[in-house]
């Protein structure tokens, strides 16, 4: 039978707290089987959301195994979520989560800080299963670093300020993805996604940024990609979609109209499509790739 592999972006958002958006979380499906990668605000009702439109493997008790590209807030509060309301709602299985050093030190304060929870729905008329509120974890380093029947997972170093941060390539047996995380330009990232179908890829916009105060153009020029610079990666890589994500439009979107965010949002890929003429998807909540 034909391997089926989809991208679902759960959430596409950035720390800035948008009504539309929830935090960045994505979903690769194989064979009905999820691959989380990150897990910002929301997800686990945005999975649940999926399931509602017809997503069946998004239910929340399949959602048991989960890649951190890296440990800043936004990419990770969603964490306690993954770990526990999927338990409650009877998963059996222990959560399997990759991720950077420092990934076992978060999760062993989140399980701390919920003990008593934990301890009321085992022994309390729940009787909840002792297994599905667990977590195993792998620290993870350059190279695969995960591997079943249905994927393959190589993680890839990024460059993100201070922060040990990782890309990943999902390889199926018909489609190769690359999900970015955050990230300034990467050479190595570039050189592992050549000709992958679907990259998943954060960006700013680089035409906006030069209007920001210099310390916040100073930090997204540092850590983060630009339009330009994204063109130019999408450019050498030539994925046969090209799907953004974490777009951070550089004005206060808590106060700037929806049309305005809709401008900027086409001003962004005009300025991606300098350099790359392929495919661009600019993402959405919710939408399937």
């Amino acid at each position: 039978m034909m391997q089926e592999t989809k991208v679902v972006l759960l959430g596409t958002g950035t720390p800035n707290a948008c009504y539309d958006r929830s935090g960045p979380a994505i979903a690769v499906i194989v064979n009905n089987k999820p691959y989380i990668i990150d897990c910002g605000p929301g997800i686990v009702r945005q999975a649940s959301n999926a399931y509602k439109r017809g997503i069946d493997a998004l239910h929340p008790k399949n959602l048991d195994i989960a890649f951190l590209t890296h440990l800043h807030s936004d990419h990770t509060v969603g964490l306690p979520d993954l770990i526990f309301t999927p338990w409650v709602l009877e998963r059996e299985k222990s959560l399997s989560l990759f991720g950077p050093k420092g990934t076992e030190k978060m999760t062993e304060h989140i399980l701390k800080a919920f003990q008593v929870d934990s301890h009321e729905r085992i022994n309390g008329l729940e009787k909840a299963n002792t297994s599905g509120g667990l977590v195993n974890i792998a620290v993870i380093q350059k190279g695969i670093i995960y591997e079943d029947d249905n994927v393959k997972v190589e993680a890839i170093p990024v460059i993100h300020g201070g922060f040990e941060a990782f890309a990943f390539k999902f390889t199926t047996a018909n489609k190769t993805i690359v999900i970015s995380g955050d990230t300034a330009y990467s050479e190595a990232l570039i050189e592992s996604a050549k000709g992958c179908d679907i990259l998943v890829h954060e960006v700013f916009s680089g035409s906006r940024v030069k209007q920001r105060d210099p310390k916040w153009k100073k930090y997204h020029s540092t850590v983060h990609t630009s339009t330009y610079e994204l063109g130019e990666i999408a450019n050498k890589i030539k994925p046969g979609v090209l799907v953004l994500y974490h777009q951070l439009y550089m004005v206060d979107v808590h106060s700037s109209s929806d049309e305005l965010l809709y401008e900027i949002s086409e001003e962004m890929v005009a300025e991606i499509r300098e350099k790359f003429d392929g495919k661009i998807h600019f993402g959405n909540d919710l939408d399937i790739i």
